[in-house]
């Protein structure tokens, strides 16, 4: 017959483990703080601006999640993107990728190696990052687009509508 010293922790190890479970179900019941969040900053806003103005006859996406561009195989390849962010996306009225736009700010001040890997990285997929640290003119935005897809096409003429 077990000794009532045994039964005592047993029952204490139970009512223990009872009180762990139920403090744990509080605490994921706790609501979450959740507040929103511009989808872009003002000087992100702005050149969203610029390019839609510059180059009406394309679509442009912002905010664009590597994962939506780029895949790989295995967890090891993909974690080494499924974070990172495109300032935006430049696509043709068929949707087919132009080019990456990353505006460059204060933030990326010593960050230019992670920014040639993030480069490198959609490079190797078959993607052209345009970087500007600060904004075009209208027309220089259209020059770099019409020499991006002269070089892509091998066409001589203007790709871009006037």
């Amino acid at each position: 017959m077990p000794s009532y010293a045994v039964l005592i922790a047993i029952a204490a190890l139970i009512l223990f483990f009872a009180m762990l479970a139920t403090r744990q179900a509080g605490k994921s019941a706790r609501p979450l703080r959740l507040h929103r969040k511009p989808v872009m900053t003002a000087r992100e806003q702005q050149m969203y601006h610029l390019l839609q103005t510059a180059l009406p006859e394309c679509t442009v996406l912002a905010q664009v999640a590597f994962s939506a561009l780029i895949t790989a195989k295995g967890w090891a390849n993909r974690n080494r993107f499924d974070r990172k962010v495109a300032d935006f996306v430049l696509c043709s009225q068929q949707l087919n990728v132009i080019a990456i736009v990353e505006l460059d700010d204060r933030s990326h001040a010593g960050r230019e190696r992670q920014d040639k890997e993030r480069d490198a990285m959609l490079k190797l997929a078959g993607y052209v990052t345009l970087r500007y640290a600060n904004f075009p003119t209208q027309q220089a935005l259209r020059a770099d687009i019409e020499k991006l897809l002269t070089k892509k096409d091998g066409v001589k003429a203007s790709a871009l509508p006037a």
